[in-house]
């Protein structure tokens, strides 16, 4: 006798949890490519999400034979895992909202899901990726892994040797009521006015407030590097994706930095 809708969507659900076995809730949400691993963790905390008809934990570990489902529905097929490399313009915000210049709308006129994998400031343009390999996503952005992120920063005066110093010696500094403190990092000289400096955390708009701890107003600031992943001559405001060779690079990168720093 043919399966009812019903029956058929439960099977097709069943399927694709087997391929998410021994994975976290959230993980397994963020691995079938329906989001990041953030968004998945907000959903669930939202109660939207069900294994077997059930509300589970973030940290619940997928079985074999499990049913997850979102808003009562299976969750979508697994899509192909896209790589893309994006000049964000300034003036683009990486916040996905319906403001008017919120990344969304370029991600929506796109003909498959892609998410931002990390963020970039309003005011500051460069090299961004998009993906919808959430695992990915995870290991990119998490901070205790430390990826290095290479910056290109022009400032309004004089660049002075002990202003570098102090850049690249890591600093404190204070945004309302909250003080923080940067790790060492590496800065080096370009013009008179203009500098390059490789972070290996992501403070909110940390440079920003770093040139303003020293005496610095930031002018422009342009992200140039994802550990060895360039940004190269694409031009601003343009997508691609990555070619075979790059991929293999960043995924190599990120291997390589499968450790958590120490705290």
């Amino acid at each position: 006798m043919p399966s009812s809708p019903a029956s058929s969507d439960n099977s097709n659900s069943t399927d694709k949890a087997a391929a998410l076995i021994g994975l976290r809730l959230n993980q397994a949400l963020a691995q079938s490519g329906l989001c990041s691993r953030k968004a998945a963790a907000r959903l669930i905390s939202e109660q939207r999400v069900t294994v077997n008809g059930q509300q589970q934990p973030h940290h619940y570990q997928v079985k074999n034979g499990d049913m997850i489902l979102l808003d009562g529905k299976p969750l979508p097929e697994p899509a192909p895992l896209q790589y893309w490399l994006y000049h964000k313009p300034v003036g683009i915000d990486c916040n996905l909202n319906n403001k008017k210049d919120s990344l969304k709308h370029l991600l929506d006129s796109l003909p498959l899901r892609l998410f931002p994998l990390g963020r970039l400031d309003k005011d500051s343009c460069g090299l961004l990726l998009l993906s919808n390999d959430g695992a990915l996503t995870q290991q990119l952005m998490h901070p205790t892994f430390a990826h290095q992120k290479t910056y290109q920063v022009s400032v309004d005066k004089t660049l002075q040797d002990v202003m570098l110093q102090r850049l690249a010696q890591g600093l404190s500094y204070q945004v309302g009521p909250h003080q923080y403190q940067t790790l060492p990092c590496q800065v080096q000289r370009l013009t008179e006015h203009s500098f390059q400096i490789t972070l290996t955390q992501g403070l909110n708009r940390q440079i920003r407030y770093m040139c303003r701890e020293v005496g610095l107003k930031v002018q422009h600031l342009q992200r140039t590097h994802i550990n060895q992943l360039a940004l190269g001559d694409l031009a601003e405001g343009q997508l691609r994706q990555l070619t075979q060779a790059e991929l293999q690079l960043l995924k190599g990168s990120l291997q390589s930095r499968t450790k958590p720093r120490a705290p």
